[in-house]
């Protein structure tokens, strides 16, 4: 007896996942201005898809987890647009950009975005099997829909306390938001926590190894290098110390992704010499796809190209490099995902763009739309990883994910763009109390080029060896360079694991793998669910 194929992209779910698209895409372009940090909606979308496509019969687990994946493709490219691009009326409050060479930029972002995901999916999830954590827990929250056992309970226990404590802690300002530890000294910074479960919960959830890699980078540049330079009088004063401890960390992030490149060319010399010449040389470098996917692949490039070249201000040799450098930068945003749950999408904008700077001095658009198509890119790829992975527990077809995403980030481009300039019309323009737009101030900062050379310099040989030697360099960057009160709660997450398991001894503590799994899940699930409830009804009000 045949049994019936599992139906996974559907017309019903395209319709509902556009329409939940449009609500997303729209909340997150406001959020990302107001707030200067945009939470994964991947939780949320699941919990959506799944009460929406359960009121239908016959729907399944990965008819959800395609409409859910569609749904939040629109999320992080409003991302990438809001942390880049409202840079240029910071500098220029009646700088004229026409919407059309925004979108131009936003479309590309979202194609590169989608086909650089592709590559990055047999890595890191099917080969090193890396965590990412939101993609996890929308694994677990769409598996204990399905039971109504102790996990179940356990899961949905947590989120709703983990959303209670949000609206207390951002809706109906009780709690603080972040904890200070040591308020610091002319020498010392100041050490804080940010009081947030669901960071605690992805510090529990990608391991000890990682979070403590991520708190040492932290504990590195801001209570090792910061104070000891100011002692030594290596640092004039805590600015110089910050911007040579920032410089380093983008130097190890950009190192890393060079070290991609070199240990990929190192194992296919390896297979070459193995395998010999005709086998090996059915394989290559860039891990382009084969057969008619590769022709596809190289439509879209060329396609994207003539986009750049012809619809904005960015020059055809700029465009070339601009896509080389959104390919190398996608892969690292799809292992940071992977490793942290962190996509510092802005900082990839600058990295592409700095090394444009490096060769030519393009025009102030041009830079902006430079590391603006590179965020939109990695904010997508970050995204589109975390839907993967839960596709990839769930048995998911990636085929259907990867088409409902591609369709979502293009929709999603042209929702993020009205949202964008609605927004600046509403409330005057950007770099205001009411639309601050922190991240776009930061790429602004950089638009003049790197504020100390010799660091990024060190970060980045530094960078190469390390991953080159397999320790998670970028991990550490970005220990170095974020707020230390995002790292100290991750490691804070990984070091509360670790005391249970020693309390529990090593038998029992086998059995809480799952258990930490769940309550992980339930905390990010519930953080991102009203951080993106209270994002709408901010936008709304």
């Amino acid at each position: 007896m045949e049994t019936k194929p599992i139906r996974q992209l559907t017309l019903r779910g395209f319709i509902i996942g556009l329409l939940g698209l449009i609500v997303i895409t729209s909340s997150s372009m406001y959020v990302a201005l107001r707030m200067g940090a945009l939470p994964w909606p991947t939780v949320f979308v699941t919990v959506v898809s799944m009460a929406v496509l359960r009121r239908f019969k016959g729907s399944s687990l990965q008819e959800i987890n395609v409409t859910h994946t569609m749904m939040s493709s629109g999320a992080m490219v409003a991302g990438g647009l809001a942390f880049t691009l409202p840079g240029i009326w910071m500098l220029n409050a009646q700088a004229e950009v026409s919407p059309i060479s925004i979108l131009v930029i936003t479309l590309s972002g979202a194609l590169l975005g989608t086909l650089f995901t592709i590559v990055a999916r047999q890595r890191y999830i099917v080969e090193e099997q890396l965590p990412y954590p939101m993609g996890q827990a929308a694994y677990n929250t769409l598996i204990a829909s399905t039971t109504k056992g102790k996990g179940a309970v356990l899961l949905f226990a947590c989120m709703a306390a983990s959303a209670l404590f949000t609206i207390f802690r951002d809706g109906i300002p009780i709690i603080p938001a972040v904890l200070v530890i040591f308020a610091g000294t002319a020498v010392v910074p100041g050490v804080a926590m940010w009081v947030s479960p669901m960071a605690a919960g992805i510090g529990a959830m990608i391991g000890p190894v990682l979070s403590l890699v991520w708190l040492g980078g932290a504990v590195l540049g801001y209570l090792l290098l910061t104070p000891i330079g100011i002692v030594t009088g290596l640092f004039a004063d805590m600015a110089s110390a910050d911007l040579f401890r920032q410089n380093l960390g983008i130097g190890l992030m950009v190192g890393t992704g060079v070290g991609i490149l070199i240990k990929t060319a190192i194992q296919k010399i390896s297979q070459f010499k193995q395998q010999g010449t005709k086998k090996a040389a059915s394989s290559n470098v860039f891990a382009i796809p084969a057969g008619k996917t590769r022709w596809i692949a190289l439509s879209v490039i060329v396609g994207v190209l003539v986009l750049l070249t012809a619809g904005s201000e960015i020059s055809f040799l700029q465009a070339v490099v601009t896509i080389v450098g959104i390919y190398l930068t996608t892969q690292l945003a799809a292992m940071l995902t992977g490793q942290t749950g962190i996509n510092p999408m802005e900082i990839f904008g600058i990295l592409v763009l700095l090394a444009i700077q490096i060769m030519w001095n393009p025009s102030t658009i041009a830079a902006f739309s430079i590391a603006g198509v590179t965020a939109v890119a990695c904010g997508l790829t970050g995204d589109m990883m975390n839907d993967l992975k839960s596709g990839h527990l769930v048995g998911t077809k990636p085929s259907s994910q990867i088409v409902a995403e591609g369709i979502g980030g293009l929709v999603g481009s042209v929702v993020a763009v009205i949202a964008l300039f609605v927004l600046k019309d509403a409330f005057g323009g950007f770099g205001s109390e009411m639309l601050p737009a922190p991240q776009a101030r930061a790429v602004t900062a950089m638009v003049g080029g790197l504020g100390h050379i010799p660091a990024f310099t060190i970060g980045a040989i530094v960078g190469i060896v390390l991953y080159v030697m397999n320790v998670p360099a970028a991990t550490l960057g970005l220990g170095i360079y974020l707020p230390i009160y995002i790292s100290t709660i991750m490691g804070f997450g990984a070091l509360v694991l670790l005391a249970i398991k020693r309390i529990l001894g090593k038998k029992r503590s086998e059995q809480l793998v799952d258990k930490t799994s769940l309550v992980a899940s339930g905390f990010l699930g519930g953080e991102g669910i009203t951080g993106v409830l209270l994002a709408i009804i901010a936008m709304f009000a």
